[in-house]
């Protein structure tokens, strides 16, 4: 069985530096502590599993001690999100690979494991977002590479169909649950 990877995208949890959507409607100390407890949360409920978890953090440099010690600390690399997240598609070992946000209050180890299992007969699988994003992305890393993050529009609801359409046609993608991120202060209803 191929090793399998879940890397935990995340945004050092510096005051005024995260959820900045969310702060413009609740305020930047509330959407702060939004963030921590939701990436604490996360991590503690999908980070352990039949997994490698990675979590991959920028800026590049970060030094803290807020994430969990059990698991590597990556670098996010530079460039837009889609660069980013194609750099470490491209670069954090091999076999199937899931990245998933840290502001998805809702996911737990039976949405990695679903991500998982599809991957097993597709060459991409994305968890969809209610608000036309994703929440999740996953790619075998078998054949061909798949770079499908060029030229989409992120932060609005065209990214996961712009992203899906980067996908070649021989490649089989499958979805799993729909599950909303949280962006805005509408979001948290």
């Amino acid at each position: 069985m191929e090793s399998r990877t879940l890397v935990i995208f995340v945004k050092e949890p510096r005051l005024g530096r995260v959820k900045t959507r969310l702060a413009r409607d609740i305020g930047t100390f509330k959407a702060w502590c939004f963030y921590r407890r939701t990436v604490r949360g996360l991590i503690k409920r999908v980070g352990v599993g039949p997994w490698k978890t990675l979590i991959c953090v920028s800026p590049d440099d970060y030094r803290g001690s807020f994430f969990d010690k059990r698991f590597n600390i990556i670098p996010q690399g530079g460039g837009d999100l889609g660069q980013r997240m194609q750099h470490v598609f491209d670069t954090a070992g091999s076999g199937p690979l899931v990245l998933i946000g840290g502001d998805i209050p809702g996911v737990n180890r039976l949405h990695i494991r679903k991500a998982f299992k599809a991957l097993g007969n597709h060459d991409a699988v994305f968890g969809p977002a209610t608000d036309g994003g994703y929440w999740m992305v996953g790619m075998r890393r078998r054949r061909a590479r798949i770079a499908p993050f060029k030229g989409v529009r992120w932060s609005t609801e065209h990214a996961l169909k712009d992203t899906v359409s980067n996908i070649s046609l021989t490649q089989r993608v499958d979805f799993v649950d729909l599950l909303s991120d949280v962006d805005t202060a509408e979001d948290l209803c």
